[in-house]
């Protein structure tokens, strides 16, 4: 096992290889369910990728932090957060 992720690079090579095409053609698709996922969620919409989980973009209410160097309570506005899932069958192939 190793402990760096994988790059882009490795990803296309392995991607190409899976599909038996070459590396643009890889890209090509990589690039485009990146951004697919991209727009649905930020949209405020959500992607569910098969046999991995599911990416959606979670509204976060205003609340009240502290700022550890002064111990100052301050208010932090709403936001959104990315979420990404993981899918019960991936967890379950990690863990055997």
């Amino acid at each position: 096992m190793s402990t760096k992720p994988m790059t882009k690079t490795q990803l296309v090579a392995t991607l190409a290889e899976e599909m038996g095409g070459d590396k643009k053609t890889a890209t090509a698709a990589l690039d485009a369910i990146a951004a697919i996922i991209t727009r649905e969620v930020s949209g405020g919409g959500a992607v569910t990728l098969p046999g991995l989980g599911k990416v959606m973009c979670r509204e976060r209410p205003e609340r009240q932090v502290r700022n550890p160097a002064t111990g100052e309570t301050m208010t932090k506005p709403a936001d959104k957060q990315v979420k990404v899932t993981i899918a019960k069958a991936l967890k379950d192939s990690v863990n055997s």
